[in-house]
Order: C-alpha cells, then structure tokens, then sequence
C-alpha cells in the first residue's frame, strides 16, 4: 500500500542533476514486449465512485517477443509519473523514473501456446509495482497480465492522458474485503476478455492494434495468479471464485474473507517476510494455509519487509537520501536484505513455481538452496 507522502519529503538540498532510477535487466533468453488495454465492462458501475455507470479498466500484456526492443516503453505514462512524483513531494527535474526493458507492440515469439500469469498489485498501487518480476516471467516464456484496479490503484492513466487517483475510504479489514471483492470482479472479467483476444476479438475501447501473433498464444488450461499484499489476497479469492485460475503465489499477502476458512484444491505459494506480517503475525493467513489441499509452500525471505517485494525495495533505497529518509523508517520499509538478493529471490521463486507446475520441472522449491541462503522453508 502506497500513499501520498509514504516516502517522506524532499530535502532543500535535492541534487540539481536527476536522480535516475533503473530496474535490473530480466534474466531469460526471451526479448520482452507488453501492450496496454482500455476495457470496459458495462454490466458493472465503477466502485468508490457512484457518479461512473461502467467500471474502466487499464491492463498491461508482458510477453516474450520475437525481436528485442529497440526503444523501451516507460515504467509509468506521463501523467501516472506526474501524479506519483507529486504524491511524494517530487518532481522529474528531481528524479528520472526506469525504463521498463520491454518495446511496446513488438511480435510475440512463435513459441506455441504460453502459460498465462496475472498480477494484482497491492491496494492503493499501482499495476507497474512489479514490473521487475512480470519482465522477467515473460522473458522465461509466460504471458503476464497486469491490472490496475481504478479508483483503488493509486493513479491509473487512460488513453488522452487522463489520470484517475484513488478514492477509497479509510476503513481498515472491511474495505480491504470489499476490495477484494472487486478484484474478484476485475479479474474474471480480464480472464473472459484474454479468451477474446486468444481466439483474435480486440477487447480495447479504442481498437488499440495488437501485436502480431498474440492470437493462439494463451494456453488457457495453464493459468496462474500471483499479487503484493492485497494482491496476495486477491490471488487467493480469485482462485476460490474462478476455477480457471490453477495455481497462485502470495507475495506478504494475506487471505480475506470465505478462501480463509474454506482453502483451495490448487498448488500456492506463500512467500512473506521477516517483518511485521506473514505467517507469524496473521491468523487468517495461518488458517487459510492450514486449509491447502493441493501442493503447498510457506517460505520467508529473511532480512525483509513489506515493500522487498516489488519494484518499490528498488526506489525506496535509491530515493532515501533525496527525502531525507532515517535509515531506521528505510529499515522497517524494505528491510535490510539488499535490493539485489531480494530482486534475485522473488524472481527465482515464482519462476520455479509455474516451471513446476505448468512445465513439471525444476528442483528449487524441494527445500533450501545454497544459492538463496535467505529463503527460509517454514511449512509444507
């Protein structure tokens, strides 16, 4: 969860150079390519916002390309940028936001039918959170489909440039069930929308083009789930409401409303933190995993906290000077594990996941690696 001031305020003495940040380069033998979608869905109102009859959606499509990108699409539209620079009391003369390492509309590599991901970001968010690890399950050969939830994400920019900020309310558990709830909503929707675009129907509002060879690439028999904190919540729900989605990873997410109690007969991964969530301090999040049917993982990255998973264990580290941060509120942020170890694990764990689940391969997840000394294996 992200909000307005979350990462401080500037110091009179900001460098007059920008700041630049960057994202680490994927480590898979595939080019990256991504596409963004405008959908609407008119049976539904938009939630939080009473005045709005349909709920608008902005999804982003990451996919193995066949040809590497000669120029890289932005980590955040202009406006999104604008808005989240704002929001923590920046400006781009300050800070030079990533590129992603993916081109926009390049040619999907003719690899046969690849495993569908989705990603659901954490509440007041932003899809591109995770943009470190969606890059990088794409460049090891899976579709990933990001979303933003509007009027719950922190900004989310539609087509012309217009920008829409969250406008949840205060409210603790029931607003985060709510939420999920939406969610729910939201991703059985994106799944009905991707069976469109698999059998070549553009859902786009606005008739976006779509890359070549996106038509017959969805295996729709392999779809999994992965989220951040709400996200993670949102994973499981969706799994218990949607059959089509048949394994899920919680990134230090909880579970939320009838999955806690009930469990699920699918694979999931439980990756939390040293921090002040997880397995030890979320009784629910016990009880749901308690209630597993299926294969089951509950692994802690040692030396975390909550925002070590995500793009933001990258920015909140290189923007910590700028604003001024005490390294003891930089510690209870991202922890102390440092932002390469932390990147490398939550991309190699996931991967391993939908390897072994949807390509039935690979030794990672059988117990503790020398390789990742701080993955802790907590249950089975």
């Amino acid at each position: 969860m992200v909000a307005a001031g979350t990462l401080g305020t500037p110091t009179a003495s900001a460098a007059t150079r920008p700041l630049r940040v960057t994202l680490p380069p994927p480590t898979g033998p595939h080019p990256v390519g991504t596409v963004s979608l405008h959908l609407e869905d008119r049976s539904r109102p938009a939630p939080w916002v009473s005045s709005i009859p349909t709920r608008e959606l902005m999804i982003s499509i990451w996919y193995p390309a066949a040809q590497n990108p000669c120029r890289a699409v932005p980590w955040l539209t202009p406006g999104a940028a604008a808005t989240f620079l704002a929001g923590v009391g920046l400006n781009s003369t300050q800070v030079t936001l990533p590129d992603t390492h993916a081109a926009e509309g390049v040619p999907v590599a003719r690899t046969g039918r690849l495993p569908l991901v989705l990603y659901s970001p954490g509440f007041n968010a932003s899809r591109v959170f995770n943009t470190a690890v969606v890059e990088d399950l794409a460049s090891n050969g899976y579709l990933v489909v990001t979303v933003d939830h509007t009027y719950e994400a922190l900004m989310v920019e539609f087509p012309g440039g217009r920008v829409v900020t969250g406008q949840v309310p205060d409210g603790g558990r029931p607003v985060f069930a709510e939420a999920v709830d939406i969610r729910v909503a939201d991703f059985r929707f994106v799944l009905d929308r991707i069976a469109d675009l698999d059998r070549g129907i553009n859902p786009d509002v606005h008739q976006h083009p779509l890359p070549a060879d996106l038509k017959g690439a969805f295996d729709l028999g392999r779809v999994g789930m992965f989220g951040h904190s709400l996200g993670g919540a949102t994973t499981a729900s969706t799994m218990y409401a949607d059959q089509r989605v048949k394994a899920g990873v919680s990134l230090d997410g909880s579970a939320i409303g009838a999955v806690a109690a009930a469990g699920l007969d699918r694979p999931y991964l439980v990756m939390d933190t040293s921090g002040k969530g997880g397995m030890n301090n979320d009784p629910a999040l016990r009880e749901f995993f308690s209630q597993l049917r299926a294969w089951r993982l509950a692994v802690t990255m040692r030396d975390s906290a909550h925002y070590s998973y995500g793009d933001l264990e990258i920015l909140y580290r290189r923007l910590a000077d700028l604003l001024d941060m005490p390294q003891r509120e930089l510690e209870e942020q991202v922890g102390t594990i440092t932002p390469h170890r932390a990147m490398a694990i939550q991309r190699a764990y996931p991967l391993a996941f939908y390897d072994l689940h949807f390509r039935y391969r690979g030794h990672l997840l059988d117990g503790p690696a020398p390789a990742y000394p701080e993955v802790l294996f907590r249950a089975r």
